[in-house]
């Protein structure tokens, strides 16, 4: 790499970063009625320039924050990691602290071989860098698996949770979902990285499977997103046997039980669902609905698919001002 080109780039990531940790007033962001505006846009580079590492007894754990004050933490979903929340990041920051951690097993948080990957240890994980932080309370964004590790820690630290908002996600009737086990399969089998790793030489293929799945528009797998999500998983044979080890501890179901303890919960929750995901159903939402006392009903998306969250950034910010009360 030549000097020039280095210099260049290092200017490149230093500006994403002073992009990303801005949070300058923007007072479209404060209304629950009209559609939110993003002043900012954050890429690949300013997610990865304003990554930090929290050295905990799980490992080193990678999360990325934003802004200040009330916290608000992002849970993302699998195979992809807190850089899918980047969206609400941006028209989020100014009204909460915004925390998206990486779970283990994906993304760039660093986990020993023999840590477990079960979702009832991210919760120990989530409670342990949230005490970190010194965040004592949160509003929790939660979306496919990371879903069912919100309702778990709901249930373990219900003092801890102001607010959930909950996107396509686990169900106790309904995890995993019948078009998760391929993949679970494909761990166990140990070939699951290797069609992952297909990803980054093949983006077209990319889109065409996994995006068509899961997005609207199959062209938000960018080449960049492709990278962000597939290269840290696929990155050297331990981050593969995590990535295997990640799928394979969704079974048994992480939430048998759990309904009668949501049953008794008293937060707010609102429901956001892309109605025509097909792995996580719209009866999914309605259980939820039901389930929660404290729900404050469903809003469909129209199109949308599992990862809508990454298309619609705006719904996501306008449902979370509405739940938090932001005017």
């Amino acid at each position: 790499m030549s000097r020039r080109f280095f210099l260049l780039e290092f200017a490149g990531i230093a500006l994403a970063a002073s992009t990303l940790g801005a949070c300058a007033s923007h007072p479209e962001l404060r209304s629950t009625t009209a559609g939110v505006t993003a002043a900012r846009v954050t890429d690949a580079a300013a997610w990865r320039a304003a990554r930090r590492f929290a050295p905990l007894s799980f490992g080193k754990i990678a999360y990325v924050e934003r802004g200040s004050g009330d916290a608000a933490v992002f849970l993302h979903g699998a195979p992809l990691n807190g850089f899918q929340w980047r969206g609400a990041f941006d028209r989020l920051c100014d009204v909460r602290r915004c925390i998206a951690p990486d779970f283990m097993g994906l993304g760039y948080s660093e986990v020993p071989e023999s840590q477990s990957l079960a979702a009832a240890d991210q919760v120990d994980m989530l409670a342990a860098l949230l005490d970190s932080l010194g965040v004592s309370q949160v509003d929790i964004v939660a979306s496919d698996s990371g879903g069912a590790v919100a309702q778990l820690f709901l249930v373990k630290f219900p003092q801890r949770v102001r607010t959930l908002l909950l996107t396509n996600c686990d169900t106790e009737p309904n995890s995993p979902p019948p078009k998760v086990m391929p993949a679970i399969e494909m761990s166990r089998a140990g070939t699951l990285a290797a069609s992952t790793a297909e990803w980054l030489t093949d983006p077209a293929m990319a889109r065409s499977t996994f995006g068509a799945a899961v997005f609207q528009n199959p062209g938000t797998l960018t080449q960049e997103v492709i990278e962000t999500y597939a290269s840290p998983v696929v990155s050297s044979p331990k981050r593969q046997a995590q990535y295997h080890a990640f799928h394979k501890a969704l079974l048994p179901n992480p939430l048998a039980g759990i309904e009668a303890k949501l049953l008794r919960t008293q937060v707010p929750v609102r429901i956001v669902w892309g109605e025509s995901d097909d792995i996580f159903s719209n009866e999914d939402a309605h259980y939820l609905d039901r389930t929660f006392p404290g729900s404050q009903g469903i809003r469909f998306v129209p199109g949308g698919k599992l990862f809508f969250q990454e298309e619609h950034p705006d719904i996501i910010a306008e449902e979370a001002l509405r739940l938090w009360k932001v005017h």
